[in-house]
C-alpha cells in the first residue's frame, strides 16, 4: 500500500487550466515534439498558477497546440506532456505512459537484470521525472515540482504494472529549493513500503550490486553505463584495469567477471569505495571474482593518477568515466580541457597496445565535439587511437529531443 499520509498535504491540481500563447518560433519547436516551453517564449498567459496545474498552450490562431505541467518558479515554464491532439490527462493516461514504458523494456528482463530506468523523463514522455527500478525497489526523482501535485496518480500506476515493494523519493537540488511547494515531502523520503536495513539489491547481467538508494549519487548507481561495462568484461581477460571515477566499482566488476588479473578502483569517495568492496564480496561466487586483486584508491583523480605515473604504475586498461563537468553553457571550455588532461593521464598509465575507454555524461558536449578532443589529444601525445568501438545510450535510456543526448564513450587502442 501506498503510505497515504503524506497524500493528504498535498492540493490536487486547479481544475482550471492555464491557457497560454507562445513566440512563433517556440510554436515551431512544440511542433516539432520539443518537450520545454521556457518562460521567455511566453506571449500571453490567461491567469497564474501553482506548481503541477495543467497549461494548454495554444498557436497564433488559437488552436491547440499542446498541454504541460506548469513550473511558475522554473526557466523551463511548462513540460511538454502532449502535442498536436487534445488530450485527457489524468490517473488513466499516466498509467498508459507506464504501461508503454514497462513493455519498451522487456528484453531487459532477458539478461538477467533487475536494476534499469524505468521512465526516462522527456523521452519517455513524462518530462522531468526518472523512475529508475533497483530489484523490488524504485526509485522516483522529480526535477520539478509539477510532478507533486500528481505523484498521487503517479504512485498508483506504477504499482498496478510493477508491484514495487518500497518507493523512495529523491528530489533534485533545484527541487528541494522550492519547500513551499513540495507540502512536506523531502529528500529521500519512502513513499511506500518498509526502510532498507541496508543498500538496495539488484542484478545487472547477472552480477549482483547494491544501491544506496537514499543518499546516493543521482538515484543510487549509474544505470546508463550497463552496456558498456558488458563491453569492458569482453575486453579484460588477462589485463591489469584501472577504473578512474570508480563510484560504487561498476566497471570494476565487469572486469574482474571478465578475467582481469588485477583492478585498481579510485575514486575520491571513502563511502563509494566501501561500496565497490561490498559489491565484489556479493559476487564471490563468480571464480574470476574471486581470483582477482582489487584495490582501493582513495583520492582526487587527477592528483591520483599522477602519483601513479610517479610510482611507475601501468595498465593494460585504463577506464575514465568522469562526472558532468559541463551543466552550463559556460563551463563547456573549462570541461574540454579537463577532459584533454584526463586523457593524457590516461595514456601515461596505458601501457603500449592497451586499451582507452574515456566516457562523458556532459550534455553540452557533443559526442562530435568529445571523441575528436579524445582523439587530436591522443595524436599530441604520440599515442595516436585505433578506435574499437563508440557508444550512446542504451535501450532504457532512450532519446527524443537534441539536449536529451548527453553520454558518450570512446573504446580505444592505444599504440
Amino acid at each position: 500500500m501506498v503510505n497515504e499520509e503524506f497524500l493528504a498535504a498535498v492540493p490536487a491540481p486547479a481544475e482550471k487550466r492555464i491557457a497560454l500563447r507562445v513566440s512563433p518560433a517556440a510554436e515551431r519547436a512544440i511542433r516539432g515534439g520539443h518537450p520545454w516551453l521556457f518562460d521567455r517564449a511566453i506571449r500571453q498567459q490567461s491567469h497564474d498558477g501553482r506548481p503541477g496545474d495543467l497549461a494548454v498552450i495554444f498557436d497564433r490562431k488559437g488552436r491547440f497546440l499542446a498541454i504541460g505541467l506548469y513550473a511558475p518558479a522554473s526557466p523551463i515554464r511548462v513540460r511538454i506532456l502532449a502535442q498536436g491532439q487534445p488530450t485527457t490527462i489524468d490517473a488513466g493516461w499516466f498509467l498508459y505512459k507506464l504501461e508503454t514504458a514497462v513493455a519498451q523494456r522487456q528484453p531487459l528482463l532477458q539478461t538477467n537484470t533487475t536494476g534499469y530506468r524505468l521512465i526516462h523523463g522527456e523521452n519517455d514522455g513524462l518530462p522531468g521525472l526518472v523512475i529508475d527500478r533497483y530489484g523490488e525497489t524504485f526509485v522516483v526523482k522529480l526535477y520539478t515540482t509539477a510532478w507533486v501535485p500528481h505523484l498521487a496518480d503517479l504512485l498508483r500506476g506504477l504499482t498496478a504494472v510493477t508491484e514495487p515493494k518500497r518507493v523512495v523519493l529523491r528530489l533534485s537540488r533545484f527541487v528541494q529549493r522550492q519547500e513551499a511547494d513540495l507540502c512536506g515531502l523531502h529528500e529521500g523520503q519512502l513513499l511506500l513500503g518498509k526502510p532498507l536495513r541496508n543498500g538496495a539489491r539488484f542484478l545487472e547481467n547477472g552480477l549482483y550490486f547494491e544501491a544506496d538508494v537514499v543518499q546516493g549519487q543521482k538515484t543510487g548507481f549509474f544505470l546508463d553505463q550497463r552496456d558498456n561495462r558488458a563491453r569492458v568484461e569482453k575486453l579484460a581477460e588477462g589485463k591489469r584495469v584501472l577504473n578512474v571515477f570508480a563510484y560504487t566499482g561498476g566497471f570494476s566488476l565487469y572486469a574482474a567477471r571478465g578475467g582481469a588479473t588485477e583492478v585498481v578502483s579510485l575514486d575520491i569517495s571513502q563511502p563509494a569505495l566501501a561500496n565497490a568492496m561490498r559489491n565484489f564480496k556479493l559476487n564471490r561466487a563468480h571464480e574470476a571474482v574471486a581470483a582477482a586483486t582489487h584495490e582501493l584508491l582513495v583520492g582526487d583523480a587527477f592528483l591520483t593518477m599522477k602519483q601513479l605515473i610517479a610510482n611507475r604504475r601501468r595498465f593494460e586498461m585504463v577506464i575514465i568515466d568522469p562526472p558532468a563537468f559541463a551543466k552550463r553553457k559556460e563551463e563547456v571550455e573549462r570541461a574540454m580541457s579537463a577532459y584533454g588532461r584526463l586523457v593524457r593521464l590516461g595514456l601515461h598509465l596505458l601501457k603500449p597496445g592497451g586499451i582507452l575507454v574515456m566516457a562523458s555524461c556532459s550534455s553540452r558536449v557533443s559526442a562530435e565535439a568529445f571523441f575528436e578532443l579524445v582523439h587530436k589529444t591522443a595524436l599530441s601525445a604520440g599515442r595516436p587511437l585505433q578506435e574499437i568501438e563508440r557508444t550512446s545510450h542504451a535501450l532504457d535510456h532512450p532519446i527524443t529531443f537534441p539536449e536529451g543526448a548527453y553520454l558518450k564513450c570512446l573504446f580505444a587502442v592505444a599504440p
